[in-house]
């Protein structure tokens, strides 16, 4: 900070201890009004002498103390050139995005009696699509895809049915808009629900879009453009993802997203799912287990970031069950051939190993190719939160802390964190214990259990088979694994040896059991179990000591003996 005008020596001895505090920690927001006013007073009470910088009068006794006689600090703070802070909060936090880890931690907070807000704003997709409170797990996510992935195991159950015995001689055939309209009306429920929650507990909900615009002060801006200001102590970006377009001609025009998928108001009919992410390939499992035609483009490797040896045997499995699939391959056109529920659409796409071409025509285009934070247009510029300016997302301390000290953030925004809704509330719960009640307990981000809900459902934990080995080194690993059959598919016979248990150890310390994968039904289920042993420091012999429950698919884990370091068989022939 450069001086000018009129150089004074004793600027050290005109601004005092106190005030220089007060100064450096209103430009952050970091103290209230009692500790501004105590150190405007000090400042008032010293010198008349006004010092510049650069070329802006601060100081000047007359005016100072008239503001203080006024007990207008933020009056002052803006005479004096200095950004304005508030002189007291409309609230203690507010919330920008109601989704599930935006809502969790807005009702904890209000359980210690702090006056919260939520603001939560849903802009529709290029297809129109938008939804109620609750975020993009309950309306657009999780919920949904669990519910639909359901429908389409009752039609394998069906299938199955006439083994056992079940005898029917209509034709079983699948309703598109049943299934959509029973979803929409328990999302419908679920919203309604954390609407009345967030009242019961006192938090004030604005279905209003967020923007900073200055310290401490954000701008509420509603569906029919009416704008508020409300000034809060903290703030907590719980704002989220949304779906990533590709940039060619034709895909926010003629394509849908997961965004639009599971409210859609017809049957999407011949479907193209453009991407290898857990979202396109749970979306095109249950397509596919509806009895739709569905192909699936991929630009390299499946599940990126996920163990690949599950997620090639996941690729094995819906190709055996009638999912297509192109190898890379990416979309660089798509042209509407007929309007229509669905219409007709043509697709170019161009291999990303040479210059060859191909076209095919679908019904339905959706793209599922990664989700971007949505950071950049809530003003975080405007009050200095650091973002990374590639991926968007927001980088934080342990405790989920942003570089500006009263602005914090969780969910899938986040740099470098897991993106999960159980994450996101754990967090911003855990988060607002540590503001309001004293506690030190922090997010664990690491042994954080998931399940891809594949036809073939995938549950893991840990570390992944590649990142064990770059991490410890493949000579400190070792990994057990077995192939299985659930009891359940003997009987009609199905999908013998596709179900797959893999742990992986770290020898190094007494076979501490740090990856946990499982392919084959009620993954999730079997997963949360074992996740809890994980993160108590579960080893092999421990498991080996465990007794199985009989006949079930999880009990694979207590009997693991084969090595993959062995090559011997891991097939079984019996249950």
């Amino acid at each position: 900070m450069s001086v000018q005008t009129e150089p004074y020596e004793g600027l050290e001895e005109i601004l005092p201890e106190a005030s220089k505090v007060f100064m450096s920690n209103t430009a952050t927001g970091g103290v209230g009004a009692p500790k501004l006013r105590e150190g405007q007073r000090e400042v008032a009470a010293e010198t008349s002498r006004p010092v510049f910088v650069p070329e802006k009068p601060i100081g000047d006794h007359e005016k100072t103390l008239k503001a203080h006689k006024e007990d207008k600090p933020q009056k002052t703070m803006e005479m004096n050139g200095l950004a304005p802070v508030p002189d007291s909060y409309d609230y203690d936090l507010i919330v920008i995005g109601g989704g599930s880890g935006g809502l969790a931690a807005a009702k904890e907070a209000a359980k210690y009696e702090k006056k919260v807000m939520v603001l939560d704003f849903v802009k529709p997709t290029p297809q129109g699509s938008s939804w109620g409170l609750g975020g993009t797990c309950v309306n657009v996510g999780c919920i949904p895809k669990k519910l639909m992935h359901q429908a389409a195991l009752l039609g394998q159950a069906l299938q199955d049915a006439r083994k056992f015995g079940w005898q029917f001689t209509e034709e079983v055939k699948h309703n598109w808009m049943t299934m959509t309209e029973s979803v929409q009306n328990y999302i419908g429920s679920l919203n309604w629900g954390y609407r009345v929650a967030l009242r019961d507990n006192k938090v004030t909900y604005e279905n209003a879009y967020g923007e900073f615009v200055g310290p401490h002060t954000i701008k509420a801006t509603n569906k029919r453009g009416v704008e508020k200001l409300y000034t809060a102590e903290r703030f907590l970006i719980a704002t989220g993802e949304r779906p990533r377009y590709l940039g060619i001609p034709g895909d926010k025009e003629y394509c849908i997203s997961s965004d639009d998928l599971f409210s859609l108001p017809y049957c999407p009919g011949k479907t193209l799912v453009v991407g290898a992410s857990y979202v396109a390939l749970e979306c095109a499992g249950f397509l596919a287990g509806l009895g739709l035609d569905v192909t699936v483009m991929v630009r390299s490797i499946l599940l990126r970031g996920f163990d690949q040896d599950m997620a090639n045997k996941i690729g094995e499995y819906m190709k055996e069950h009638g999912v297509n699939f192109i190898r890379e391959f990416v979309p660089i056109k798509v042209e509407q051939l007929e309007e229509g529920t669905p219409g007709r659409l043509k697709v170019t796409a161009k291999s990303t190993k040479g210059d060859q071409i191909i076209e095919g025509e679908y019904n339905t285009v959706l793209l599922a190719i990664g989700r971007d934070p949505c950071t950049r247009k809530i003003g975080l510029d405007k009050v200095g939160v650091n973002i990374n300016e590639k991926t968007g997302k927001i980088p934080v301390s342990d405790e989920e802390q942003t570089n500006v000290p009263y602005i914090y953030a969780i969910g899938d925004i986040l740099q470098d964190k897991l993106e999960l809704t159980p994450v996101a509330i754990q967090a911003g719960r855990l988060l607002v214990r540590r503001l309001y009640a004293g506690a030190t307990t922090k997010c664990d981000y690491v042994n954080v259990p998931t399940t891809v809900f594949t036809p073939l459902e995938y549950g893991a934990c840990g570390y992944s088979e590649e990142t064990a080995m770059e991490k410890f080194g493949e000579e400190n690993i070792e990994v057990y694994h077995s192939h299985f059959w659930p009891l359940e598919w003997t009987v009609p016979s199905r999908d013998n040896n596709k179900c797959y248990a893999k742990i992986i150890c770290n020898i190094q310390d007494n076979e501490r059991v740090i990856g946990f994968h499982v392919l084959g039904p009620n993954a999730g289920e079997v997963t949360q179990g074992f996740a809890a042993a994980i993160k108590c420091g579960m080893t092999k012999e421990q498991l080996d000591n465990t007794v199985g429950i009989h006949p079930v698919c999880a009990e694979v884990f207590t009997t693991l003996s084969v090595t993959k370091r062995s090559g011997e068989n891991t097939l079984v022939s019996g249950c």
